[in-house]
């Protein structure tokens, strides 16, 4: 009966093991942690966390913390604006096309669009996909940031990396006119649906979203006066989704999923330096000797009451994903990832998008 006994325990850990909830890494297990974590989220005025963990390059824990908003807990669903971490969305749809033979990383832009600003400017026939996809465009992050409140090449594209999300907004313009479609429904049939992100949304439904949306939060603790409302699609930021969904995001580029082999070596390969150990791949923040000498891709998001990150390690398959939603989300991220990686780097925070 002994013997029977331990057969069946040790099925059963194995089920679990199986089933990701048994990890090796194993950062979301003690009682300790949750405790610490959520009392740290009540000291930073952060209402919602959520994080992910990829191990052997699947999604294997996920866990959702504290409230939606006051006297609302988070649940294992909710609902986070993830900011600039829309980026690698819509960078991974731009490259899809280019995988299916659809677009060229190097054809110019202008091709497609040309936006009103620019288009006297003799720079506007040099600008390419993988200038906006490596923040070599010269465009400020926003057009309002200048002094002219206009598009405004700072640079010859392709000579210095300025981190723009404008970048981005030209290259979804140039994607809709050639292929005759909103962005957002390009992305739901190549990115969403296929990776099974059901939860995800470039816009805005009131059924679909109030229940379940993380509310944005001031330093203060005080959130901000009203829902951000998504109504128009943008190609830089304010995507809606889960944890679940971008964990299962993160997994598919960790795969390659629909690229070639030469569009994602392209993808991880470092294209521009933006400081020592750090340069851009394609979208990506390339952080070399992240962990025990393992490069890491990296991007972040920050917008008023949103801190998200993403880290993946394509050589051992590992990797942490983090939302929040207060404007101090970067302090428990700070914590959680030094939790599982030993490390943290607040230098690999790109600038805000707002």
């Amino acid at each position: 009966m002994k013997r029977r006994n331990k057969v069946i325990m040790l099925l059963i850990v194995l089920i679990i093991a199986q089933n990701g909830l048994f990890a090796q890494q194993a950062i979301l297990k003690p009682t300790s942690f949750k405790e610490e974590i959520e009392k740290l989220m009540l000291e930073k005025n952060v209402p919602a966390l959520g994080i992910g963990i990829i191990e052997d390059g699947e999604l294997r824990q996920i866990r959702v913390y504290g409230e939606l908003k006051k006297d609302t807990p988070a649940p294992y669903n909710a609902i986070f604006n993830i900011a600039s971490l829309t980026k690698p969305i819509s960078a991974l749809l731009t490259l899809t096309l280019v995988s299916n033979g659809d677009w060229d990383l190097d054809e110019p832009l202008y091709h497609y669009w040309v936006d009103p600003d620019v288009k006297d400017n003799p720079y506007l026939k040099i600008l390419t996909t993988r200038h906006v996809l490596t923040h070599q465009t010269g465009f400020d992050n926003w057009r309002w940031m200048n002094k002219l409140n206009k598009l405004t090449f700072n640079f010859k594209p392709g000579t210095q990396c300025s981190y723009s999300g404008e970048g981005f907004e030209y290259l979804r313009l140039a994607i809709e006119q050639k292929f005759n479609k909103p962005f957002e429904e390009l992305v739901d049939s190549l990115i969403f649906k296929p990776y099974g992100m059901n939860d995800s949304r470039f816009l805005w439904d009131e059924d679909f979203h109030k229940s379940r949306y993380a509310v944005q939060y001031n330093k203060e603790g005080e959130p901000y006066n009203s829902i951000k409302r998504i109504k128009n699609a943008l190609a830089s930021d304010n995507v809606l989704t889960t944890i679940l969904d971008y964990g299962l995001f993160a997994v598919n580029v960790m795969k390659g999923t629909g690229l070639t082999e030469d569009v994602y070596n392209d993808m991880i390969r470092p294209q521009v330096i933006v400081r020592e150990n750090v340069a851009y791949g394609l979208c990506w923040y390339i952080k070399q000797d992240y962990y025990k000498g393992e490069a890491a891709l990296t991007h972040t998001g920050h917008d008023p009451g949103v801190c998200t990150k993403v880290v993946l390690l394509l050589e051992s398959k590992r990797g942490i994903i983090m939302l929040t939603n207060g404007d101090n989300g970067f302090d428990i991220m700070k914590r959680v990832e030094s939790e599982y990686f030993g490390y943290f780097d607040e230098h690999l925070n790109p600038p805000k998008t707002n």
